[in-house]
Order: C-alpha cells, then structure tokens, then sequence
C-alpha cells in the first residue's frame, strides 16, 4: 500500500489506478467500491460539506443537462478545467456546482462573482477526481455531437468557405436586440471555437505582439500588430463577415473570462494557452465602439524573452552605463518609453544579473508579464484593494534589497518609490514619458518636490524599438544631400558609410506575389526582428543641481548630453551606420526627438564640400569657397 501512495503521488493518479499497475491487473469491483466509499467520507470530513457519488446520480446529472447548465451560466469550459468544477443543478436562484476542490479561494471567488450577477446562490457538493473527468469527457462529446467538427482553414479557399458555414449558422444582424443566451451558445459552438483558435494561431507561428479585433459597419477586420507595425491578418481571416461579429467577440471575452453580458463598459481579462511547450498569455482588453465591441490581445510569450543586457543592448558605452546604472546599491532607476518599446523586458534584464542567492528582490505587477524563478512577484489585485502602494508598504517590511514596481502612475506610488529609494533600498519602475529628461517633469507633474526627486534619482533610461532591415534582401543605396540633413547628417561626413533600404512589399503586393519571389527569411515585409535604442541618463552633480533649481525640460537636456548622454536620435543613427536599421526606421520612429549632438544647433556648412565650419571663418580652410550657407 505504502508503495501504491508514493507512485500515486509521482504520476498524479488515483490510488485504484496505482495498486492495478503494481499488481498487474484490474481490481475487484467490491474493493473499488469500498475504497471510493471511504474517500467520500473522508472528504465529506474534510471539506464540511456533502460528498456525492456521481455513479448515483446518473439520472439526475446528465451530460446533456451539464453542457446546458455550462452555456446558461457563460460558465466556458476553460474555467471547468481549470479549477475541475462543473454545474450540475440550477433550481430557482440556487446552483449546484460539483468541485474536486471545494475550498480552492480562486475558484469561489471567480463562481461567486459570475453568480452574483445573475443573483445565483452557490451549493458546494465535493466529487472525486475520476468522476469528475468521466463527466466532464461525456458533456464536451455530447457538445462536440451538437455542432460536427470542422478542420481550421488553411488557404484562402478553405477560409472563404470555412465562414460561409458560419454565416449561414448564425443570424444576428440587429445588434440592439442580441439573445445573449443565443450569442453564449454560439461562441460555445464547434465553429466559432475553431475560427477563434485559428486566429490565436496563426498570431503565434506569426510572432506578432498584438491581435487586433475590429467591427467595422459593414465588416470585422483583424489587423496584427508585428514588429511595432500593425499590419492586416493573412488573407480569409483578415476582414470576416458582420453577421459573425457578435459570437467571435464573445468568445474571445468568455476564454478572457470576462462577462459578455457588458458591453457598455471596458473590461481587461487574460488567456492562457500552452503551444509546442511554450505557455503564451494573451492580455485581453475590451472597448465598447461604434459598431460593436473591439477586443484586443497582447501575446506576451515567456519563453521568448531575452534576459540579458548584453543581447539586449548592441551599443558597448549604453550597456556600461546601464550596467553602472543597475548595479547601484540603493536609489531609483527609471525606465521610459511609450507603450510596447519593451521597457519590461530591460528590467527583467536587469533583474536576471541582479538575481542572486544573497539578493532579496520583490516585484509589484499589473499584470506579472514574465516568470523569474528566485524572486518574489505580487500582482496588483484593484478590486481587492491591492494596488502598488499598498504593496510596496508591505514589501518595505519584508527587508528587500531590489524592488521592482511595474509602473509609477501616481502621486502614492511615486512617494512611496522615492521614499524607498532613499531608506537604502534600489528600486526599478517605468513611467510613460518621450525621452529620459521628461521624466524629471512628469515625477514633478504628479507632485513630487524637485529635491525629493534629485536625491532618490540615480539614472533614467529612455529606449524605443526600431525594426531591423532583413540581412537578406536589403538594397544599398545613396541618400541624397538633403535627405541626410532632414536627420542632422553632413554628407561630406558620411561618405564612407553604406546606407540601407529594406525591399517591402504591401500585404496585396504580397498576395500578387509567386511564394518563391519573396525574402524566405522576411516573406516582403523587409524587416526581421527588432533592435532596442537607449538614452542612457545618468544623474551627476551637474544635473542634480539643475534639477533643485526647478530647471526646464529642455535645459536638463542640453545639460545631460554636454555630460555626455547619447540622445535617441543620435543612437538610432549609430544603428544606421551599422546597417541594422534604415533612414525610415528612424524617421517612423525617433526623428522627433532632440539631438542636440547632431546639430539641431545653428550650424555653419560650406555649400561645396558641405564640411562644418566655425562661425568666425570668413571662407572654408578645405576648399578656400567663400560663400558659406547655414
């Protein structure tokens, strides 16, 4: 026996199953029967409430009144498997729901919650685990029976005719008048399923970072955003029928366990799906619009994410200063930078050279995008309360030496952040800002004194994401003089430089194209991958007195690059000259920011060689022309 619980507890199953493969062969029935007895009492003892026999009750809890129930109660079957619990009887305002675990806090919370919705009481019956899994297997046949399974679409073909069977199953064309029985029931269906997991799909093969669900007036297009660049979805799936829009959006907001029955208000929810061993969780956002909901899901891929500075960073002075930055024993480090620039991914970076045995780092998130073993994650919990205040007050007691907080929004998370950085403990966090000096006038903005802030502050890295050109199909080419002064370039300066252009095509132009025409490594887009650009702001003397004297933005800009800081502008450049971006790339994206180091200052250019001259140079010393053009 001592055997059979230890082999049971290795391969996680039932003790009947154990002692069967020990001996070799099936148990009595009477000895079954006596064993499942015992462990119902035990966790009827146990959990307080009535442990139930499903072989008992077979007349009672059908399959087909299970899948029912789970359609009526926009319970979706992730969340049955998820917490192995499954509704069995709904009499009046009281649902009976069978759980494996009766007393899993996550799994009443979330019941709860959808219940009292619909003003539902819940009564708890604890079930075995094997009767638990025959039930569930029989309600999802008889829901795969109801609606035959169809192939996910893979040419356009297959997908114009995959949503013509859809179309034709489903009719709401009145939007203002939506079953929402019917609508549940439909997301629930075999189709929209398999539409739904195409589209996570192909996201995925894709690599893209964000799926965008959009009703139109006439249509619902789906657009993918890869590289930093939305893009339309492959064709078949790119623009969809109206007629579909009202179940494809609910389904996707029951896998988001979000409730369909909203459609006024925005909600945020999550998906999680494992994929060839990778678990990929969608960020789930909803937004009531025009014509109908517009759902959009940021794919945050754990595995794929690269913890280390040094591939990270391709600039050897940057990861210096960073580095220098991180490594400080106490005070505040700010990363910047818009929305999707991977400000996450550089404080992992950080965290994962700075995680080690005698390091006690915590961090507070809203949401926990990546898993660190060895480390302490919170996540912010808003409707319990819970937000990055209250957690880094907590935390303050727990003798941390690195916090990481995941956003610095208001004026309580940023006293509190100042207030640590200045107790002897380093603390990381991002803030929504253009460029690193424009952080010291946001911290300023939310109320924070200018003292407070030069003292806690010891760095600010500002950075974006600039799309690399494809090794294998860019072409060289020479900009023209004019085109390099648009960026603060001198031609005369630059000649010695290959410049790149990338080859892409438009999604039609790609449609119109032969497969073997196109880059096999960028399939036309002309781009492959993603390059980081940093503005490494290190706090000196200098600036710490500038800032104390209520100093401007612009002021604390000329001072940080005289002490040296590489602007945006000027690292993108770097990046140009190295030929792993192009001129396009930088005007798409760091052109409008100050590169003070690259002559936004009143420069003096010879209009011959266009070599820079010195104000009080009457003609050029290179090519004796006297005429001088600024």
């Amino acid at each position: 026996m001592k055997t059979a619980v230890g082999e049971r507890k290795q391969t996680q199953s039932s003790l009947v199953e154990a002692l069967e493969t020990l001996i070799g062969r099936s148990l009595p029935a009477e000895l079954v029967r006596a064993y499942k007895t015992q462990q119902l009492v035990e966790m009827q003892l146990l959990y307080g409430i009535e442990a139930i026999d499903l072989d008992d009750h077979q007349p009672f809890f059908t399959p087909v009144q299970i899948r029912d129930l789970v359609l009526e109660l926009m319970m979706p079957w992730e969340l049955c498997t998820r917490y192995q619990l499954l509704p069995l009887q709904h009499q009046g305002t009281t649902v009976v729901v069978a759980m494996v675990e009766p007393e899993n806090l996550a799994a009443l919370d979330d019941l709860q919650r959808r219940l009292r919705n619909k003003n539902l009481t819940l009564v708890r019956v604890a079930v075995t685990s094997e009767d638990y899994q025959l039930l569930l297997m029989r309600a999802q046949a008889v829901q795969a029976l109801a609606a035959p399974a169809q192939t996910p679409p893979e040419t356009a073909q297959e997908v114009m005719d995959y949503i013509e069977t859809l179309s034709d199953r489903i009719d709401l064309d009145d939007e203002t008048n939506l079953d929402l029985a019917e609508v549940a029931r439909q997301a629930e269906d075999a189709p929209i399923i398999k539409l739904s997991n195409s589209i996570l799909l192909r996201a995925i093969s894709q690599r893209v970072s964000d799926i965008h669900l959009e009703p139109q007036e006439e249509e619902l297009r789906i657009r993918f955003r890869k590289d930093g660049v939305l893009r339309e979805a492959p064709v078949g799936i790119g623009r969809l029928p109206k007629r579909i829009i009202p179940a494809l959006i609910s389904r996707f907001k029951i896998m988001a366990d979000l409730n369909i029955a909203e459609r006024r208000l925005p909600q945020d929810g999550r998906i999680r799906r494992v994929y060839q061993q990778r678990t990929i969780d969608f960020r789930v956002s909803s937004l009531p619009s025009r014509h109908g909901e517009k759902i959009v899901l940021r794919l945050l891929d754990n595995t794929d994410t690269q913890l280390s500075l040094d591939r990270l960073i391709t600039d050897a002075q940057a990861l210096s200063l960073m580095r220098e930055i991180f490594f400080k024993p106490y005070g505040l480090v700010l990363v910047t930078g818009p929305t999707g620039s991977g400000k996450t991914t550089t404080l992992y970076a950080a965290l994962a050279e700075l995680n080690q045995p005698a390091v006690n780092i915590t961090t507070a998130e809203d949401p926990i995008e990546y898993m660190m073993p060895g480390i302490s994650q919170v996540q912010v919990v808003r409707d319990k309360g819970l937000d990055f205040a209250r957690i880094l007050r907590a935390v303050l007691r727990q003798d941390p030496d690195v916090m990481l907080v995941g956003e610095t929004r208001d004026l309580e998370t940023a006293k509190t952040v100042v207030e640590a950085a200045l107790t002897g403990h380093l603390v990381l966090s991002t803030l929504h800002t253009n460029d690193a000096p424009s952080a010291i006038a946001r911290l300023t903005q939310m109320g924070v004194a200018p003292f407070l802030i030069a003292s806690s502050l010891i760095g600010i890295i500002s950075q974006r994401l600039l799309r690399r050109v494809c090794p294998n199909c860019r072409q060289p080419y020479r900009p023209e003089v004019d085109r390099l002064r648009q960026f603060g370039l001198i031609a005369a300066r630059e000649q010695h430089i290959i410049f790149y252009r990338a080859l892409s095509y438009t999604p039609q132009e790609v449609a119109q194209q032969q497969p073997d025409t196109l880059c096999a490594e960028c399939h036309g887009v002309g781009y492959l991958g993603r390059v980081g650009v940093y503005e490494v702001m290190r706090l000196t003397p200098k600036l710490r007195a500038a800032i104390n004297c209520h100093a401007s933005t612009e002021h604390l800009r000329e001072s940080a690059v005289e002490e040296g800081m590489t602007t945006l502008l000027a690292y993108s450049l770097n990046l140009v000259r190295s030929g792993q971006t192009t001129l396009e790339e930088v005007e798409r994206v760091t052109l409008a920011d100050s590169g003070l180091e690259l002559g936004k200052r009143r420069v003096l250019v010879c209009h011959t060689c266009e070599a820079e001259l010195c104000p009080e140079w009457l003609d050029c010393p290179y090519c004796t022309t006297p005429r001088l053009v600024t």
